[in-house]
């Protein structure tokens, strides 16, 4: 196990996701984190991420300096080193020229984080503040042209810094350098699979839930559909999940629901019926956060009402993720700017007084889906792409009507045959539709329309934390939009959308 101190690099997750693909686990901790807590975790090593800030800031963040005397191999990246650096009585100074991008890095110490990389190599650095004199005991380990101090180490202490961020793809021989201090310095072992999560994950569940019933707010979705297989396999009959139709989802998804999961795992399986109630409550709304959370609100009305009717409930089970848990608190425990709500975490209204069960709130969601495979989902639910809470109401601009609704789903159904057709759609993070409030002019059989615009959304990503939009092929293109605007009345003008994230959002709303 590799413990993460988060700085607030916007890398910290990228960082834990480097270490978990050499199959060792890893958890991400602020830095408030006492020195206590770390020892009970046991860590074989410790990484202190970058950050955003200076160390001579007023209020920069700051671990118990005590971690550096464990004996336990610690690893400073950019700000964490030189947050080592200072906290061991080394100097951090302002540089003339900042230096951010592409790096030479020149090795001066081929061995230990360098152990068999090229003597130069390219690098990604990210800086303001240097290294301007080491602490007693570190010695260079390499420079590049405008950083002296690129790497330095104290092998006696077991305490590593790299002034660039070798978790990046931008730094081509990152994974063999995380490769040299999860091996060679903290001595791990790669334990870390979905087959000995699943077991364990067994066991824990078994353990916290006992003989008392567990209730699952069932979606169809990676998330939610792995956590119900997994509890199933752990508690059996004692699982009993709701399927909420809310009216906003895709065309035969409640179907599909529930014939794999009533018909083909034989789940205990509650199907509400509650789409008039959800949309007479969105009658009206243009708001997205407005949307988002009347639809939360709802759900949870419905939910708790179900769970009324199930006796001995006592848990109450979420497909939560790790980033929803990083997400959702800031990294120095401060209030975070709300982009916008996520649908699980800090979801459990107080009055219903159910233990939650998280199985899934330390994997990311590559790991769910080589989990859901180890548990016997087929391809297409595992590879099922993501699909927000609030289901088509955020892919409608605007008021959410029974019109809309339909318009957006024809047009969903013609997107993904194409992309399926293609052979694109496990290659793409995400790709739908998005109904827009505007109309535009049109020509159609001689006379003049005016008609919806409809967006075509598709990116690429890893996480979701960044996405960029997808370069689909031109006639693919063609061919959706030929086919949306003939076969879906009430649209005559198609669009794209290339715009990444950041700035921009995954989802319009």
């Amino acid at each position: 196990m590799v413990l993460i101190i988060d700085f607030g690099s916007q890398y910290n997750q990228l960082i834990a996701r480097r270490v978990r693909e050499h199959h060792v686990y890893c958890q991400i901790e602020p830095p408030y984190i006492d020195v206590a807590r770390i020892k009970s975790l046991r860590p074989e090593g410790i990484i202190l991420s970058g950050g955003p800030a200076s160390i001579y800031e007023k209020g920069s963040p700051r671990v118990d300096k005590e971690i550096f005397g464990l004996g336990i191999p610690v690893l400073g990246i950019c700000y964490g080193m030189q947050f080592m650096v200072d906290a061991l009585g080394g100097r951090v100074i302002r540089t003339e020229k900042r230096e951010y991008g592409f790096a030479q890095l020149k090795i001066k110490l081929a061995s230990g984080i360098f152990a068999g990389i090229s003597e130069e190599t390219r690098c990604w650095m990210s800086h303001g503040d240097t290294i301007g004199v080491l602490p007693k005991g570190f010695k260079t380990t390499a420079s590049t042209l405008n950083t002296k101090i690129a790497a330095a180490e104290n092998t006696s202490m077991r305490l590593y810094g790299l002034q660039f961020h070798p978790e990046v793809v931008h730094t081509p021989e990152g994974k063999k350098m995380m490769e040299n201090f999860l091996f060679g310095i903290c001595n791990c072992i790669k334990s870390w699979t979905m087959k000995s999560f699943a077991r364990d994950a067994v066991a824990k569940i078994r353990s916290q839930v006992g003989s008392s019933k567990v209730i699952l707010g069932l979606s169809g979705g990676v998330d939610s559909s792995v956590v119900a297989i997994l509890l199933h396999r752990a508690i059996g009959r004692q699982l009993q999940c709701v399927f909420v139709d809310n009216g906003v989802l895709r065309e035969g998804e409640a179907q599909k629901v529930r014939d794999v999961f009533r018909k083909h795992f034989q789940i205990n399986l509650r199907f509400t019926r509650a789409k008039k109630l959800f949309l007479s409550r969105l009658k009206g709304v243009e708001d997205p956060e407005k949307k988002r959370k009347i639809i939360g609100r709802t759900f949870i009305e419905v939910f708790e009402r179900e769970a009324r009717r199930i006796k001995n409930v006592k848990f109450l089970a979420q497909g939560t993720l790790y980033p929803d848990v990083i997400e959702s608190r800031s990294a120095f425990g401060g209030p975070s700017a709300v982009i916008k709500s996520h649908h699980n975490v800090g979801g459990l209204p107080k009055k219903m007084r159910l233990s939650l069960v998280e199985p899934l709130k330390h994997l990311f969601k590559d790991e769910v889906r080589l989990l859901g495979k180890e548990l016997g989902l087929s391809d297409e639910q595992v590879w099922r792409q993501p699909f927000p809470g609030p289901g088509l109401a955020v892919r409608i601009i605007g008021e959410v009507t029974e019109k809309r609704l339909s318009i957006l789903r024809k047009a969903d159904v013609i997107l993904m045959d194409e992309i399926r057709a293609a052979n694109l759609y496990r290659k793409l993070w995400q790709s739908f539709t998005v109904l827009l409030p505007i109309k535009s002019v049109g020509i159609m059989g001689d006379q003049r329309t005016y008609e919806n615009i409809l967006s075509i959304r598709a990116v690429t990503s890893e996480d979701a934390m960044t996405a960029d939009w997808a370069r689909l092929p031109h006639d693919l293109l063609g061919r959706i939009s030929n086919r949306i605007i003939n076969e879906v009345r009430g649209v005559n003008r198609v669009v794209y959308d290339i715009s990444s994230k950041p700035p921009s959002t995954i989802e319009w709303e």
